[in-house]
């Protein structure tokens, strides 16, 4: 098979003459050493063996914003280092893991190697009750304190929490806050990188039919202080093979409302142009894609666009990103 070709070029007030990039095989590169990686990491616990409820209640009142170490060391289970919630179990000695590890470890305990029993350690449970902690994600800007059985919820949401690698095509297991994404993306993925609002890229495959399943992470953009990604995807929707163009925004969703994009394909006097909000990274191309937000091409179509004998592929797509005067309505409907 042909490798596919890209041309592309970036400005801000013009779509000049473009140039043609080569896209390789996907594969996963190792993590950047020179780039600034701001993430949260929790501590190694360290489980002394014991549950003594009263020296804890000595520690710590139930009002009490900032616990001390040994609190948080009780609360962390001894094989994933997660916290522990209800139901905590414990062995005939007394130290405890989490639900989930209890029958990870074929219901032996990880520290004496006892078998473990149903017992739960409810006073620590209750302890648990008494707590308020930060979000794991103070460090990367969460100014928020939650009681211990909120604190999980919201951390799932909270917008301070790390990104993962918006790269389309692998399995890339890279987190982290925008600008260490965006070295990663250039240096390990070798994702071509433009500055501007306005762009113009050519899609050439030789025999389109051969790609039924691919997607390609074409360019990131930076444009108004802010980072966008551009996909492209070939599939089949329903019966039918489609391309699919669309450019979702590197931040939380609710930054992303405040931009919007155009993307637009044609020739012999015909086009078609799609209009919308970016997606945030925090959706996963996968997700985007299924939810058909963007600007979705039928592969007959697509060839008319290519002109010729209709069997070579010559997809043009030009766009822009621009930025909204006023925040749209914080209830906007987004496809799932």
């Amino acid at each position: 098979m042909e490798s596919d070709s890209i041309e592309c070029v970036s400005s801000i007030d013009e779509i000049v003459e473009d140039h043609e990039i080569l896209h390789h095989n996907i594969q996963h590169h190792p993590h950047p050493r020179h780039a600034p990686h701001h993430q949260f990491s929790s501590s190694k616990p360290h489980h002394n063996g014991t549950n003594n409820v009263n020296s804890i209640s000595n520690i710590v009142g139930p009002t009490a914003i900032a616990p001390a170490a040994s609190v948080h060391e009780l609360l962390e289970c001894p094989v994933c280092t997660n916290s522990m919630y209800p139901p905590i179990h414990q062995c005939h000695n007394g130290h405890t893991l989490c639900s989930t590890c209890k029958i990870r470890v074929h219901n032996r305990c990880p520290t004496c190697r006892q078998e473990l029993s149903d017992i739960r350690c409810l006073a620590l449970e209750k302890v648990a009750e008494s707590l308020e902690l930060p979000c794991k994600y103070y460090k990367l800007g969460c100014p928020e304190i939650f009681p211990y059985y909120s604190k999980l919820k919201h951390e799932g949401i909270c917008i301070y929490r790390p990104y993962n690698c918006p790269y389309a095509g692998s399995e890339c297991s890279v987190v982290g806050d925008i600008p260490f994404l965006v070295a990663h993306l250039r240096d390990d993925h070798k994702v071509d990188m433009h500055t501007g609002c306005t762009f113009n890229h050519r899609y050439v495959k030789s025999n389109p039919r051969e790609v039924e399943n691919a997607t390609w992470m074409l360019t990131v953009f930076h444009c108004f202080g802010q980072y966008f990604c551009l996909h492209f995807e070939a599939f089949q929707l329903g019966m039918a093979p489609v391309y699919m163009a669309f450019i979702r925004f590197m931040g939380d969703e609710t930054e992303a409302r405040n931009y919007s994009y155009s993307l637009e394909v044609g020739a012999n006097g015909r086009k078609l142009i799609w209009e919308g909000t970016p997606r945030s990274i925090r959706d996963s191309h996968r997700k985007v894609r299924d939810s058909h937000d963007g600007l979705i091409i039928q592969r007959n179509m697509a060839l008319f666009f290519s002109g010729g004998d209709r069997k070579e592929l010559k997809l043009r797509v030009t766009g822009r990103i621009w930025k909204e005067q006023q925040n749209p309505d914080a209830n906007m409907c987004i496809p799932n």
